[in-house]
Parts: structure tokens; sequence; C-alpha cells
């Protein structure tokens, strides 16, 4: 099975971070995002992968290349103007059109076994499969309805209330199986969306549609506070991720779970952690707090300075003193 990864969005939620570097190259324990996600299709035994970009392209394709050096055949559909999530699916037709293929976001981390997901799929015999979970408050998404068999009834307008008694409501992950069908319903060279224009229309149209549901850890890296927290879960165990080398943690105020790039720099009265992430030459000076917080690669805390919930970007200076909590800088 053939996969694409969705890699073409702006990353509106993470500026200005996203001003200069593309989200799929976020470090996530200091490797790209994107990278972890060609781990894991790879250790589900997909390695033929196309990835559409347009934001910084230059920056995902220089990084990966063809992708043999992560053990993946890799494409890239350069998007000259964004077309939408269906609308990317359309102009890599070429690479997916030959059988039943998978999509997925680039900004998401599943424990999943896809083959289960596929099973299902071919089970039902369904047309389109949207791997789906419950959510204590589905409606921050838009809901999908599914009925007892899991079948997709509807994509509901967060508005409505949820009257039926036969349909549970779940959300969507951003995972997903299709077949090469849909190609026909999606028009060439101009934006379109997949939840908003074309699922819908083959639901109402009656197609087999389902919904996988999905029991296992999930997360949606889009916003400060989930990229911040999925590193937190890494570090605890809760998602596998193959991670670069951390330094052993030093020091009485060194809190655990961290992950330390090669090279920092750290004062032996300086607390890091928990749930600290530092980027291969950072600084800590004397007095200074990160926890539950990414610190890219090249940027240094001054004296007494503290970071709190927050990711600084490669490069940046905390002045001394400073109080940063629940920042993007």
């Amino acid at each position: 099975m053939r996969a694409m990864i969705l890699a073409a969005g702006f990353g509106t939620r993470l500026k200005p971070l996203t001003l200069g570097l593309p989200k799929p190259m976020f470090p996530v324990l200091n490797r790209p995002l994107l990278e972890h996600t060609l781990n894991f299709l790879s250790s589900q035994g997909i390695q033929d992968i196309v990835v559409n970009v347009h934001h910084l392209p230059e920056k995902i394709i220089e990084y990966f290349g063809d992708g043999t050096k992560f053990g993946v055949r890799l494409q890239f559909s350069i998007e000259e103007e964004i077309l939408g999530t269906a609308g990317g699916l359309k102009k890599a037709q070429s690479f997916l059109e030959k059988e039943t293929f998978l999509v997925l976001n680039s900004d998401v981390l599943a424990d999943i076994n896809l083959d289960s997901v596929l099973n299902f799929h071919k089970e039902k015999n369904s047309c389109l499969t949207l791997v789906v979970r419950q959510d204590a408050e589905p409606e921050k998404y838009r809901p999908i309805e599914l009925n007892d068999d899991g079948r997709i009834t509807r994509f509901v307008d967060a508005a409505i209330k949820h009257s039926s008694t036969t349909t549970q409501r779940v959300m969507f992950t951003g995972i997903q199986i299709m077949e090469p069908e849909i190609f026909s319903r999606i028009p060439a060279n101009k934006f379109c969306g997949t939840t908003e224009d074309v699922f819908p229309a083959m639901i109402e149209e009656e197609l087999p549609v389902y919904g996988y549901l999905h029991k296992n850890y999930w997360i949606d890296m889009g916003t400060r506070d989930t990229y911040i927290q999925a590193q937190a879960d890494a570090l605890e165990g809760r998602v596998a991720l193959k991670t670069s080398p951390s330094r052993n943690p030093e020091g009485p105020l060194v809190v655990p779970p961290v992950h330390i790039g090669k090279g920092c720099e750290i004062s032996k009265d300086a607390q890091v952690g928990p749930h600290a992430v530092l980027g291969e030459g950072c600084r800590l000076r004397s007095g200074a707090v990160v926890e539950n917080s990414i610190i890219w690669e090249g940027a240094t805390i001054g004296s007494d300075a503290t970071v709190q919930n927050s990711i600084i970007g490669k490069g940046v200076a905390i002045n001394s003193g400073a109080q940063v909590v629940d920042k993007s800088l």
C-alpha cells in the first residue's frame, strides 16, 4: 500500500515559529516531525510515500531527499498554489491511483496498527474509511456521526445538538484509507477540501463510508500546547518515537524526564525539567528554569530567566530575569 502525507499547510496556529520553519520540520525530541511520520509508516511496511509541500518546501526537500536515509522511497508533490486536502490528493493521483492507499496528516502521532484499519476497510467493502476516535468534546472539531456498524452517517455542524440514540459522535484523526475511485470526485487544479467538499457528498449519496474507531494514543500537534504535550508524552513513554541521543541528565536541579541535545551548556544551578527538551547547543545560564517547554537548537536562556509551557525558537536569546510563560518565541 502506498501513502500520502499531507504537509502543505502554513501551520497558522503555530505562528510566529512557522514563518521561518515549516511545521513538518519542527523538532520532536530533536528530530523533525515528518521524520517520525516516515519512521511510523516504514515500521508498518509502507515505503512508497508522496508528500505534498507548499510552505517553505525547500527546507523539507533538502533534508529528506529521496528518503533513502530514512528507509523509504519518497517523492514530493510541490504545490505552487496551495490546493487543499482534496486538491493536493488530485495532484498526486498518478502516484496513488493503482490501488487502495493511505492518507494522513503530517502533524499526527498515533499508536495504531494500519493492517487492522486496512482489514476493517476490506471487510466493510468500504470506499473510504476514516480513522476516528471518541473525544470528551467532539464539538471542538467537526463531529462525525457513526451508526452501530461503524458506517458514517454525516459530518455534523457543531451547533447541532446530538439527539439521535442510534449513533455516536466521534472526531476524525486525520488518518484515512481511500480507493482510487475518489479521484473522479475531485476537480483538477482547483482548491478543494476532503472533509468540507468530497466526503460529505459521498455520505449523502449513501456510498459505503466507514469510521474505524481508534482507542489508543493519538495527538494532533497543530498548537503550541499539543506540540509540547506530545513530547511530554514521548518522554513518559506513552508513545514510542525514535529519538536523537540525549545527554544523560546531571545535577541536583535536573528533574526527569528530559531530553538534552549534544553540546548544551547548562549551569549547575539551572533547573531543567520536568518535561523539557533542549536542542543541540543550547545554553542555560545561572539560575535559569526550563520546564514543560521545548528549546530549539542554539537558544540561550539567560540568568534567572524562567521558561514554562513555551517554545523557544532556534537561536533565540531570552534575557536575564525574563518570565516566559505560555509563549512561542
